[in-house]
């Protein structure tokens, strides 16, 4: 599976960014869809997730209400919407897969999933 990033870029604080990601995945469907994000010097944290089908979907604390992931199954992407955007949201975003069955949760723990993208820079300026 191999996955795209884009959409990174320089913003105001309280401003708007749209990533997406794009996946080679043959049945996307099939895989919970999750973002990650890395700051200069600190760990690799968990944003939001995807359910691979129903579209459940779970946030980070820091950017609940802020964020919002989805996804569209026929064209195999998944987008994660920020709004409000802080400094503190500079970090290098990665997509993420799981590959998933009806039962799979979904996963916070990027040791749970399968595959990467390359990252995407986001940078807010304040």
């Amino acid at each position: 599976v191999q996955l795209q990033a884009s959409g990174g870029g320089l913003v105001q604080a309280g401003g708007s960014l749209r990533l997406s990601c794009a996946a080679s995945a043959p049945i996307f469907s099939s895989y919970h869809m999750g973002w990650f994000r890395q700051a200069p010097g600190k760990e690799r944290q968990f944003v939001a997730v995807i359910s691979r089908r129903e579209g459940n979907t779970y946030y980070a604390d820091s950017v609940k209400g802020r964020f919002k992931i989805s996804r569209d199954n026929d064209k195999n992407t998944v987008d994660l919407r920020m709004d409000s955007l802080k400094p503190e949201d500079t970090a290098v975003y990665y997509c993420a897969v799981r590959q998933s069955s009806n039962s799979t949760p979904l996963a916070v723990s990027g040791a749970q999933y399968d595959f990467w993208g390359q990252g995407t820079l986001v940078t807010v300026s304040s």
